[in-house]
């Protein structure tokens, strides 16, 4: 065998944080109740063991807003936030300061945007074909809840649901609370179909919620004139400009009334919340969690609510990061929302390659966080083939790596390698991020059983250096080796200079390879015993 003389960079020894024994799944009872207030919150469970075991799950963007991005030219580009966007005949202020972007002379710049321009071509004025004639004509006549809960469960998806109420202030419900909804324009439930199809497969359901951001989102339509019309308020919201951040009460206790609908009639098992909620009154924060976690002990299961930017204490809720994610592991469990491509439906999308995909997966999981994966259907709400083809592989992944993925805590250190992304991180995919062969991660099942995941096919042996007998990060001695979905012998070595692994015949998939480390100790009856938490 073929060793390694000495190693290609020093390795960084230190433990980013000790991972602790789960704690044991406490028996819900309805005696407690959480009050509104953040020291009380804080007592819940925010990360129970079944979302930690969980690492990967789907939402959905779509609604009366996908059907604007029809018939768009084969490179052109239009910013997803048409509802606000479309509105935008001599520019559209940004909205933090309420001022026109500048031209390079220094002028404002009251050009039309891309998306008024669009929609005046594919609708017209849209004085008189505003956001309410994309609302009417929101047709979901393809949206099949069986179809999308089989391919999601193929995907390998642990928990699902809707967008269930966007910056647009559409319920994708059947609401009381609002007239704008899902059944009232287009004759579907969407939230009560796709929770019971997802559900009989033994997911959990989630939805988000992004209508804080209303607010300021449909601000452009009270300065277009002719736009919003006083019996269209409940949609549009009372008229207001781009100075007045702070809505009004009547604004803070409809976004109220809609979600607390929600939570009432679809008993989600999770929520999760897009920004700007936390421009609003806390008093409205704190009375959605104390609602919510009691309404969860109430059903007797521990619920989970998911946050962007400052909307929560850490310790009250799991903290997102939209298309980034920490450079290093969090004590605390953590969650990525990510697309393969733009957020809702385009008729030129791109989307990403699979590998990439499993790729974030893995550095997530590594870290301590989940993966919450976007799928922007179709205007009529059928998958697009190429989305499809992607959950289909991602699947394929992960029914042959997926004992190194779920109910997997953090190792000792999260990996080794030259690729690294920039600490914390919102949008940090922006970056082109392509992992190697020589990067690794590293997730755990128990004491005596980890696995070393490694991130592209290897041109030859393979070398964990964390592994050397010369730094004891691992003082157990090794066992066995095996490549999962593989039962080719694996011949391996452990020296000064790491665990050299002899490059097996053949790999089980075209993507990272798992391979399976078992240590002194380890019992088959292990397996699916509990997750320790020590190594």
């Amino acid at each position: 065998m073929k060793l390694v003389k000495k190693l290609s960079l020093p390795i960084l020894l230190c433990a980013m944080f000790s991972c602790q024994k789960p704690p044991a799944q406490q028996e819900l009872t309805t005696e407690q109740t959480y009050q509104e207030d953040w020291k009380s919150i804080a007592k819940v469970n925010k990360e129970p063991d079944w979302y930690q075991d969980a690492k990967f799950g789907i939402y959905t963007h779509w609604g009366p807003v996908s059907g604007a991005f029809v018939n768009m030219k084969e490179k052109q580009y239009l910013p997803g936030w048409h509802g606000m966007l479309m509105y935008g005949k001599n520019g559209i202020p940004n909205w933090k300061t309420g001022k026109l972007p500048k031209k390079p002379d220094g002028t404002p710049n009251t050009n039309p945007t891309k998306n008024y321009l669009h929609h005046v071509e594919q609708f017209g004025d849209p004085a008189e074909y505003g956001y309410t004639y994309l609302i009417e004509n929101f047709k979901p006549t393809g949206f099949d809840a069986e179809k999308w809960a089989d391919l999601f469960e193929k995907s390998g998806a642990k928990f699902a649901g809707p967008v269930a109420m966007h910056h647009d202030n559409f319920a994708m419900w059947d609401s009381k609370a609002t007239r704008w909804n899902s059944v009232n324009y287009g004759g579907k439930d969407i939230s009560q179909e796709f929770k019971t199809a997802v559900e009989k497969r033994g997911m959990k359901f989630l939805s988000s919620f992004h209508h804080a951001f209303t607010w300021m989102y449909f601000a452009p339509a009270h300065q277009y004139e002719g736009a919003v019309s006083p019996e269209d308020y409940d949609l549009y919201t009372t008229p207001h400009g781009y100075d007045d951040k702070m809505p009004t009460k009547e604004f803070h206790d409809q976004w109220w009334a809609v979600l607390k609908e929600y939570i009432d009639d679809y008993q989600p098992d999770i929520i999760w919340f897009d920004w700007w909620l936390e421009n609003m009154d806390e008093n409205y924060r704190k009375k959605f969690l104390a609602y919510y976690y009691n309404k969860g002990k109430e059903w007797n299961k521990e619920v989970v609510v998911m946050f962007k930017e400052t909307t929560f204490p850490e310790a009250t809720a799991v903290r997102d990061y939209e298309r980034g994610r920490p450079n290093q592991p969090k004590k605390d469990a953590w969650v990525t929302d990510t697309s393969p491509g733009t957020w809702f439906y385009r008729s030129n999308a791109k989307f990403v390659k699979t590998n990439e995909l499993v790729d974030i997966l893995i550095d997530i999981v590594s870290k301590n966080g989940n993966m919450l994966l976007n799928v922007p259907p179709n205007p009529d709400g059928t998958i697009p083939v190429e989305m499809e083809n992607l959950l289909t592989d991602i699947g394929g992944w992960l029914k042959v790596n997926g004992e190194a993925i779920y109910g997997t805590r953090p190792w000792t250190i999260f990996g080794e390698g030259p690729t690294r992304i920039p600490a914390g991180g919102h949008k940090i995919e922006r970056k082109k991020i392509v992992y190697t062969e020589n990067d690794i991660r590293f997730t755990k099942k128990n004491d005596s059983e980890f696995y070393a995941l490694v991130m592209d096919t290897p041109k030859g042996d393979i070398v964990v250096e964390t592994l050397s007998t010369k730094f004891g990060v691992l003082n157990n001695k090794i066992e066995k080796i095996t490549l999962l979905g593989s039962d080719e012998p694996l011949k391996w070595e452990r020296n000064e200079y790491g665990l050299v692994i002899k490059r097996p015949a053949k790999f089980p998939t075209d993507y990272a390879h798992a391979f399976k480390i078992q240590c002194e100790g380890y019992r088959e009856t292990d397996i699916g015993g509990d997750l320790e938490q020590n190594l």
